[in-house]
């Protein structure tokens, strides 16, 4: 058996991180499932016993002092002058033998290398004393609904997220998304049982009331109130958008229920969707209080000037 160090291509002073890297790219090279390395079953068989005396400090220190060899056996004193060296197989029951099995699993070590670094080199494994030891996997998916404000929506930004876990997390909304699709935070999920990584978390869209629009499709919806005299007389009128008011004129003699259609004031263009138009519906609305001039018009109206819109 070679020097360990010698085997992992490191110094003596070298640290704990880095005896482990040089194991990892190794241990890769060498897998006899994947190496096409000549002796690379061999070769992985040394890199393992390896890193069993070096990935331990214990036996680090031990073979840095002379008292074990570069197999993990504890060394037979050296009498110089009698002609004794080493007995064949020394050390009596403190040895440690570390025999290397390449079955149909791949790597198996009769020593303690960690097994989660095994997995995560090869993803098939470890095998020890011909039993299959079970494999990190990914961890599950945690799927949340969120209701998105339209302003954060229509500008983009940024929602916090509750899972049923009882974390919270911040979601970045793109400006635009339609409601019913997905935001993937990758990573944030449950954790993967025996070491694996992370699922991730699927936040679901939704759009949460709003006090004046209402949302159809891109476009949005809203009640325009008018009095009397606009919807009569006709002039400019604001209106509200997501994006901040914008004016629209009335046509005179303007009936209630009419829709009006702002193009492009709706729900912002996003991905492959257009922007969607905002439709105002007027709503004639008359004043707080009792009119006596208004009252009196009226009946004039009614009865000089009838007129029945609900007729066909």
């Amino acid at each position: 058996m070679r020097n360990p160090y010698d085997v992992l291509g490191v110094p003596k002073s070298a640290s704990g991180a880095e005896i482990k890297s040089a194991f990892r790219r190794l241990a890769k090279k060498y897998h006899p499932d994947q190496s096409k390395e000549p002796r690379a079953k061999e070769r992985f068989a040394e890199v393992g016993s390896a890193y069993e005396i070096l990935g331990d400090e214990k036996k680090r220190g031990a073979f840095d002092r002379g008292e074990i060899d570069a197999e993990g056996k504890p060394r037979a004193p050296q009498f110089e002058g009698f002609g004794f060296g080493r007995q064949p197989g020394g050390g009596g029951g403190e040895a440690r033998n570390f025999g290397f099995d390449f079955g149909p699993g791949g790597f198996a070590a009769g020593g303690s290398i960690d097994p989660d670094i095994l997995s995560e080199l090869f993803g098939g494994g470890r095998r020890s004393a011909g039993r299959a030891r079970s494999q990190a996997s990914r961890g599950e998916d945690v799927a949340v609904t969120v209701a998105a404000p339209l302003a954060t929506v229509a500008h983009g930004g940024t929602i916090r997220v509750a899972l049923p876990t009882g974390r919270t997390l911040d979601a970045t909304i793109p400006a635009g998304i339609e409601e019913g699709k997905s935001i993937r935070l990758r990573g944030q999920g449950h954790a993967g049982p025996r070491g694996g990584p992370a699922g991730d978390v699927i936040v679901t869209i939704r759009y949460a009331p709003h006090p004046i629009f209402k949302v159809e499709g891109r476009d949005l919806r809203l009640d325009l109130p008018v009095t009397l005299y606009e919807a009569v007389l006709g002039g400019k009128v604001r209106v509200p958008t997501l994006g901040g008011e914008v004016e629209m004129s009335i046509a005179p003699g303007m009936s209630g229920g009419r829709v009006l259609r702002l193009r492009g004031k709706g729900m912002p263009a996003a991905a492959d969707q257009p922007a969607g138009d905002l439709l105002a519906t007027i709503r004639i609305v008359l004043p707080d209080r009792a009119d006596a001039e208004l009252t009196e018009l009226m009946r004039k109206w009614r009865d000089h000037k009838p007129y029945d819109p609900r007729s066909a």
